[in-house]
């Protein structure tokens, strides 16, 4: 690993020295932030390339008013099942921290299966289906299986079109992400006008992308390259698509951060509606949603940091009041949200 890293670093250092200007790639997942963080790969990069974390964290980019509407719905006495790594995302909900003397019943799973076993000992059980194309599948299995679903799943490229129309980003490439293509393969990058690498989740992996995204640059010659063809197809997954495909129906769904974006969401077709969270307790969210008090506006920077605006460390709040122990927003909260792993793998 050592001489793989000697040279590929002097590869790196050798083309961005051919570029004379800044150069800004985004990873776009937030396991490849970690692997970047671990590694302390911004450090020894060339001073004139920086790495910023994109919107790859599922958890992070949930709407608050789907928070708060799950929160209601486990408040009215219903059990919810979640991933872990949403659980700490209550602790941002307003309809929680004033109701908190209430018992609610949030049990974690590690999947959706886990979520159809438990509904066996509570059948109105509600799991909160969360996550881009990665974990919609095993989400669409479970639907058809039976299990009642809150769906805030989103297709991940729509983020990225929106991204690019962004005028305060200047991105030169992207890192894409490895489990998303898994699902969605390669090919529905390519109509984007921007170098970018699927890659792996090993540093190896992270330098090669950073290396193959100079040379396009380079060259002027944008692509989409494979660096994880080990697990990523052109084409995808086509099972997984099709039972998306099937289960799901597209819809226009707020991100935080980024907004409305068109044609992101994933809706639960009519034909499994008797599953749909949304349709089996609509009358009871729309009071919660008449509940929802709009949040004001706070020193939190999470919508910026997670358009790579800004930055944890220019958050006045970041590794002062906000920490993990004490999240201020849903970047602390997950262990994919880039302030969570500034904050553990930083200086702090």
């Amino acid at each position: 690993m050592k001489f793989f890293f000697s040279k590929i670093l002097k590869e790196i250092e050798k083309k961005a020295s051919l570029v004379n200007r800044p150069l800004t790639l985004m990873e776009l997942c937030g396991t490849h932030s970690q692997t970047i963080a671990a590694f302390g790969l911004k450090k020894i990069l060339p001073s004139n390339l920086s790495l910023i974390a994109g919107p790859g964290c599922p958890v992070c980019v949930t709407s608050q008013r789907d928070v708060e509407s799950v929160a209601g719905l486990a408040l009215a006495g219903i059990p919810i099942a979640t991933y872990g790594d949403t659980l700490k995302i209550f602790d941002t909900s307003v309809l929680l921290k004033k109701n908190g003397g209430n018992k609610i019943d949030i049990s974690v799973v590690y999947d959706a299966a886990e979520a159809l076993q438990l509904k066996r000992k509570k059948p109105n059980l509600v799991f909160w289906g969360l996550g881009f194309e990665t974990t919609a599948p095993m989400s669409a299995w479970a639907i058809k299986k039976g299990l009642t679903v809150y769906s805030t799943h989103k297709k991940f490229f729509p983020a990225m079109k929106a991204l690019l129309r962004n005028k305060e980003l200047k991105i030169d490439g992207f890192i894409n992400p490895g489990h998303v293509s898994a699902i969605t393969g390669i090919k529905i990058y390519e109509s984007l006008k921007i170098p970018q690498v699927v890659a792996g989740f090993e540093a190896e992996d992270v330098l090669q992308a950073i290396s193959w995204l100079l040379d396009q640059i380079i060259s002027k010659k944008f692509q989409v390259q494979n660096e994880y063809q080990r697990v990523v197809k052109r084409e995808g997954n086509k099972r997984a698509q099709k039972i998306i495909q099937e289960v799901f129906e597209v819809k226009d769904v707020f991100w935080r951060g980024l907004g409305k974006i068109k044609r992101s969401g994933l809706a639960i077709r009519k034909k499994y509606q008797k599953q749909d969270a949304e349709y089996v307790y609509s009358k009871l969210l729309k009071k919660i949603r008449k509940k929802i008090i709009p949040q004001q506006p706070t020193a939190c920077q999470c919508g910026k940091i997670l358009q790579g605006i800004r930055r944890p460390q220019e958050c006045s709040l970041f590794a002062k009041i906000c920490q993990p122990e004490n999240p201020q927003g849903p970047c602390m909260v997950s262990v994919e949200g880039i302030c969570y792993i500034e904050y553990k793998y930083g200086e702090y």
